[in-house]
């Protein structure tokens, strides 16, 4: 198992515990798990992928985009699961949703075509509403799209729609605070 920092999974890695243990799966006595973390070293992520690789893993369940291209870059045979992706048909991971082809699969939560669904409902919401700021990471590969959807949706909607770039986590209080 595989993602962007071990602090940040706890809960979905408990999840995913529970639900092997739901299917007879109980780790350290009838599967093994080897956890790998970039913690925003995104670098290490091909050299995590790697090392899972030689380890002969039987399947690479990993975390964000950046992750499963990684993995997707060490091997074409081990089967990759992923999750927490925004849009797997552009980042060039899956042919399509219906049939993904080659190793890799997953669990998407179409965040790019949601982007534009978020500000219908917020137009709705507040009918009078002309203006909107989009925090958006440039660095990561769902976030983009996200940004370009949000902007063809706008326009239709008829509302301003303001850029904030937060590339990192100590990015956010400067975005509200109007200097991104």
């Amino acid at each position: 198992m595989a993602g962007s920092s071990s602090a940040g999974e706890s809960t979905r890695v408990e999840a995913f515990r529970q639900g092997l243990r739901d299917l007879g799966h109980v780790e350290d006595k009838n599967i093994a798990i080897e956890y790998r973390y970039a913690n925003a070293r995104f670098d290490k992520r091909p050299a995590l992928a790697d090392e899972l690789i030689r380890l002969k893993v039987d399947v690479l369940v990993v975390s964000t985009t950046p992750a499963v291209q990684a993995a997707k870059n060490a091997t074409r045979t081990i089967p990759i699961v992923f999750f927490g992706v925004f849009d797997p048909v552009a980042a060039g991971l899956v042919d399509s949703l219906a049939r993904p082809g080659g190793n890799v699969t997953g669990f998407t939560n179409i965040a790019t075509t949601l982007a534009g669904k978020r500000l219908e409902f917020l137009k709705e919401t507040v009918p009078k509403l002309s203006r909107v700021a989009v925090l958006y990471d440039p660095k990561s590969p769902g976030s983009v799209p996200q940004w370009h959807e949000s902007q063809q949706q706008a326009r239709e909607l008829g509302l301003q729609v303001h850029s904030m770039e937060v590339s990192s986590a100590d990015k956010y209080e400067g975005a509200f605070q109007g200097r991104s």
